[in-house]
């Protein structure tokens, strides 16, 4: 069984911390899950923000 792409959890983390300015070690402890919707979630912003 394969897991999670590496690289995909490094851009998850990335773009995390790039928006939020989380510390890593924070970012890599989240739950795949509350990672992926951390990132839906700055996404959003990202988006309302360049429409306006």
């Amino acid at each position: 069984m394969k897991g999670y792409p590496l690289d995909l959890i490094d851009e998850e983390v990335a773009y995390i911390a790039y928006h939020f300015h989380w510390e890593l070690d924070t970012i890599y402890r989240l739950p795949h899950l509350q990672r992926r919707e951390w990132v839906r979630q700055i996404a959003r912003i990202n988006q309302r923000m360049n429409q306006a």
